[in-house]
């Protein structure tokens, strides 16, 4: 009995591993779409119902904002090509309940290699079709 406990433990740690191996790569392909400005990569990894909110924060005061897919994918074809824009990553918090995943993940953004602003997202992801899909995000943009 305590073996056949131990090798569930260690097969459900394995999935869990598995999963947020996946998740990951499913915000790095959003990511690489954006430093691209590839809007078909980002849109093979989001929701078709997706929704984007920002909280811009200035002197300790927070403005929610809201942006459409449609106005999203516009702004990102829009970007310059000879403008360089990256999204760091600092760390990942991942949490999976069945079909669903949150990732918590604090970020600084440059722009041609001077620092923007920083913040962090909250992805909100669902597992469909074998792909995990983004199908809300929400992050805080204030300057450093």
């Amino acid at each position: 009995m305590r073996h056949l406990f131990i090798l569930l433990f260690f097969g459900f740690s394995i999935s869990i591993s598995a999963q947020e191996k996946e998740i990951k790569q499913s915000i790095s392909v959003f990511f690489d779409g954006l430093q691209t400005a590839d809007t078909l990569k980002i849109q093979s990894v989001c929701h078709k119902e997706m929704k984007l909110q920002s909280i811009m924060e200035k002197n300790a005061v927070g403005t929610l904002s809201f942006e459409t897919n449609g106005e999203f994918y516009k702004s990102i074809a829009g970007i310059p090509k000879n403008l360089k824009i990256e999204e760091r990553i600092l760390s990942y918090k991942i949490q999976i309940d069945g079909s669903m995943a949150n990732v918590w993940t604090p970020y600084e953004f440059y722009i041609d290699g001077k620092l923007s602003h920083i913040g962090t997202n909250s992805f909100t992801l669902l597992l469909e079709n074998n792909i995990w899909k983004i199908v809300h995000i929400i992050d805080t943009r204030r300057k450093k």
